[in-house]
């Protein structure tokens, strides 16, 4: 047995160790029922089948998926990979549980990273990379800082998101993309059209926090907006910060008018669909992701449009470039029957240029490595350079790991619906309320 394996194998035991109370009775299998490779080569790996569990559904999603794995198979012909699609977190989580675990597991979304890691649901990958010499510094300080929780690397990047500003060019006549928050504000009032009524027809942008990708992850980034404290706790009420967002944010709401955009808003098209309100020119700026270059290349092909970097508060300048940033990730589930097989095909996954490039090239995602970026085979142009350069920035941020990540995203949202339609007379008392409501849950979750 090889020090390779031997180093997954025992972070397999100690992930049972972790989750013994909501695991279920299998623990991880003893050493000596596992494969002996008859050299340290990781070619010399004993033939095996392994499952690999990911979230892609479409047809040409999952072709992509398949296409990256093609060349993990030609490096590992004596290793055979079943793909399942489709899988969401809470499978990933129960399968675990129930002793069913795959070899190898991706999520859409790293919510659920900071449980996993605490856990022990996915093995503390952090003894193979070092051993395997895998210089994590080619990827951006925020997709290091995603994928792992409390000095447990549970996960890697495969790939990312980030977000932007995506602008109508001939709804703009020659206007620049605003830098600022209140160039943002000036240039959405300007190109807002209404009708006789004063009922909302064209919106220069829509700032409320409801709209599509309007998320506080993805606009706090326009004020260096912190989350947690060191410890752990809500940052939300003391950092002045989200104060000024939400401040400049309602302020641009008011002007609109709360009942006039919320009619507006609900009667657009569908976010994934070919109606989506960018697509049709109702919206001239919105704040999205990299894949919408794809969906308007596939539903508006005749758009004229243009990327760039979020607006940032006025008295940030250092902040313009950055945005927010999260993506895919994966790893190896506790009780993955071929521990060290499953860590080369993450490892292929998430450092062989190929693989990245052609998963980036067909989802239209951003590749998460310098090389994958930098790559000649890259398809790029400007409007996805943009992104490009959103990610590689170096203060470029993301939602911090929480095991309560989720609670806490959705008691601050469920806030500021309440603050936007002018229900909360007192801002500071509000966030403070915030504050409360994740701490209280910060405590019972143990920290």
């Amino acid at each position: 047995m090889n020090r390779r394996f031997l180093t997954l194998a025992t972070a397999a035991v100690a992930a049972a160790a972790l989750t013994a109370c909501t695991a279920g009775d299998r623990s991880a299998p003893a050493l000596g029922s596992q494969p002996k490779p008859s050299g340290s080569a990781a070619a010399a790996l004993p033939a095996a089948t392994i499952e690999l569990w990911h979230g892609f559904s479409a047809d040409s999603e999952v072709k992509a998926f398949e296409d990256a794995v093609a060349g993990f198979r030609k490096k590992f012909p004596q290793i055979t990979v079943k793909l399942t699609k489709g899988v969401q977190d809470d499978q990933i989580t129960q399968a675990v549980r129930g002793g069913t675990a795959p070899d190898v597991a991706a999520s859409f979304t790293t919510d659920n990273v900071a449980q996993w890691c605490r856990s022990g649901v996915f093995q503390d990958l952090t003894p193979v990379i070092e051993q395997d010499g895998v210089d994590l510094s080619v990827l951006p300080a925020a997709a290091r800082s995603y994928t792992e929780f409390e000095g447990r690397r549970c996960t890697l990047p495969m790939l990312a998101d980030a977000y932007g500003l995506y602008y109508n060019k001939a709804l703009m006549k020659g206007e620049q993309p605003p830098k600022t928050l209140s160039e943002l504000t000036a240039l959405a009032k300007k190109l807002t059209v209404r009708d006789a009524d004063g009922n909302i027809e064209v919106a220069g942008f829509i700032p409320s926090f409801q709209y599509y990708e309007n998320s506080p992850s993805h606009l706090g980034p326009m004020v260096g907006a912190k989350w947690y404290n060191e410890d752990g706790t809500s940052a939300i009420g003391s950092d002045p910060a989200w104060k000024k967002l939400l401040t400049w944010q309602k302020e641009l709401v008011d002007w609109y008018g709360h009942d006039k955009l919320d009619r507006f808003r609900k009667g657009l098209g569908d976010e994934w669909g070919a109606e989506h309100p960018f697509h049709e020119g109702k919206v001239a700026m919105a704040v999205d992701g990299e894949w919408r270059n794809a969906m308007i290349a596939n539903n508006a092909a005749d758009l004229d449009y243009g990327t760039a970097p979020i607006p940032v508060a006025d008295d940030r300048p250092e902040l313009y470039g950055s945005g927010f940033t999260a993506g895919t990730v994966i790893g190896v589930p506790k009780g993955a029957k071929h521990p060290q097989h499953a860590w080369e095909l993450v490892k292929h996954l998430t450092t062989d240029t190929g693989s990245l490039v052609t998963l980036s090239n067909a989802l239209r995602n951003v590749p998460t490595t310098k090389a994958a970026m930098d790559s000649p085979d890259l398809k790029k142009d400007a409007n996805f350079q943009t992104f490009l350069d959103i990610f590689n920035h170096p203060k470029t941020s993301t939602l911090p790991p929480n095991v309560n990540s989720v609670f806490n995203q959705e008691a601050f949202t469920a806030f500021l619906v309440e603050w936007e339609k002018g229900a909360v007379k007192d801002l500071d008392a509000g966030l403070a309320g915030v504050d409360k409501r994740i701490n209280d849950k910060h405590k019972l979750s143990g920290g």
